[in-house]
């Protein structure tokens, strides 16, 4: 029985389309530098804010109205599993991503919870092996338990520690199991609160210990998804140890795990941290770091994790001409809408009109970075910006042939330094004739 009775299948009509139900720019098969679309962007559903999330927030109960509202657990996580894979052919989304915690309910026990996993990764196994769908990545939930109060890999409880790593080596199995083709590491709780009770190199050891373990089992089971680190700066830690693309990228090197991972980027998170999507992205991709990204975006005048659909064409269209510029494009990663609906946005259409909003901003996104990129719109301004390091002193100081001695020999005997305008008003009227023009 369809869980979306409603809701025909979305096709693309074209931008003078007035059907809700339609996409206005996402046209899977369009050719955009020699890729379609849909292998441009690799669009993924986010599971736990799609189907498990009822619309609550801090001050409020939950308002989001569903079918399987009143079932019991396990046969709730059933009819999930349902909504998921009608949904992703509805939308023809290729992908979908989850926690071990969004698609089972959580056991007594340990023993319980891998009990009810496995019923449901058949489930889903078959709905897969049916419909051509695919898992772009899975992970485990190692915030939500009480358990975690203290952290997971950085918990001062070697026991925490231990059955967090249990969790871990079910989740790899998970992945295996279902073809995954990433493994997303978010360390929710692995950050601290004061240093005053903290051991931070402790912590931050444990938390190395914990990854290698999984490169080491991913390895001896043959799981090769792509494993991915996403930064997150707080919330609901107060230092999180993953705090933005470069923090994470550090810890990598320091611990001998720069080889083995690359980043999720995610919107909301790069706003968190103080920094816009597109540096995030950048930092990631001149580092060969970059794998994949959560495609949502944050409220400017509030200050937590919104989660937003993304509807910014000016934001989605710098973090697709990253993603263009980054070798390979997005790889095996993928576009993932880690993005809910509004809290009064209740009724099962409105999943439809969320991503319906967000695939089309994204294409309209990938189209004018396309365009930007083609027309050299920016590579020729960041080129003469700095043209004065392609020739004389330039050139010694790049090539490395500059010293202290010969660079002051060279200051000594210059004319007056002369700074050029940078341009900048300029350049966004540029862009913004070019994105609203697609």
């Amino acid at each position: 029985m369809s869980k979306f009775p409603n809701v025909p299948k979305i096709q693309y009509e074209g931008r003078a389309s007035k059907n809700p139900f339609a996409f206005k720019h996402y046209n899977p098969q369009e050719v955009v530098l020699g890729k379609t679309m849909e292998e441009h962007l690799r669009f993924a559903v986010a599971y736990w804010h799609t189907f498990n999330a009822n619309g609550s927030d801090p001050f409020g109960a939950g308002t989001a109205v569903r079918s399987w509202d009143s079932y019991s657990p396990l046969d709730k996580a059933k009819a999930r599993v349902e909504a998921n894979f009608e949904l992703l052919e509805k939308l023809n989304v290729p992908f979908y991503a989850f926690h071990d915690a969004d698609i089972a309910p959580e056991g007594a026990t340990l023993a319980e919870s891998n009990k009810n996993i496995d019923v449901i990764v058949a489930m889903l196994k078959d709905y897969q092996k049916s419909s051509g769908k695919k898992l772009l990545w899975n992970t485990v939930n190692l915030f939500t338990n009480p358990r975690y109060v203290h952290g997971a890999s950085t918990t001062n409880n070697a026991e925490v520690f231990a059955y967090a790593a249990a969790t871990l080596k079910k989740g790899l199995e998970v992945g295996k199991e279902l073809g995954a083709e990433n493994y997303v590491f978010w360390g929710g709780r692995e950050g601290y609160e004061s240093l005053l009770n903290t051991d931070l190199k402790l912590e931050l050891d444990n938390l190395g210990r914990f990854l290698h373990m999984a490169v080491d089992y991913a390895k001896e089971i043959g799981f090769d998804a792509q494993f991915l680190i996403e930064p997150k700066p707080k919330e609901p830690s107060k230092h999180q140890y993953d705090f933005d693309a470069a923090t994470a990228i550090a810890f990598l090197q320091s611990y001998g795990l720069k080889d083995h991972f690359k980043l999720n980027i995610e919107a909301n998170h790069a706003t968190l941290a103080g920094h816009t999507f597109e540096h995030e992205l950048a930092v990631a991709r001149i580092n060969g770091m970059l794998g994949s990204i959560d495609a949502n975006q944050g409220d400017m005048l509030l200050g937590w994790d919104t989660d937003e659909f993304p509807t910014d064409l000016v934001a989605t269209t710098l973090a697709m001409i990253e993603i263009l510029k980054n070798e390979g494009g997005i790889g095996r990663g993928g576009v993932n809408f880690d993005a809910k609906v509004r809290r009064s946005s209740f009724e099962d259409e409105d999943l439809f009109f969320a991503h319906i909003a967000g695939m089309d901003t994204y294409a309209r996104g990938l189209k004018a970075a396309a365009k930007i990129i083609e027309d050299r719109v920016l590579e020729d301004i960041v080129a003469n910006r700095y043209r004065s390091f392609g020739e004389g002193i330039g050139a010694d100081i790049v090539s490395g042939k500059a010293t202290l001695k010969s660079l002051e020999a060279y200051a000594l005997q210059a004319k007056p330094i002369r700074n050029e305008s940078a341009r900048l008003e300029q350049i966004k009227a540029t862009l913004n004739d070019v994105i609203f023009g697609v």
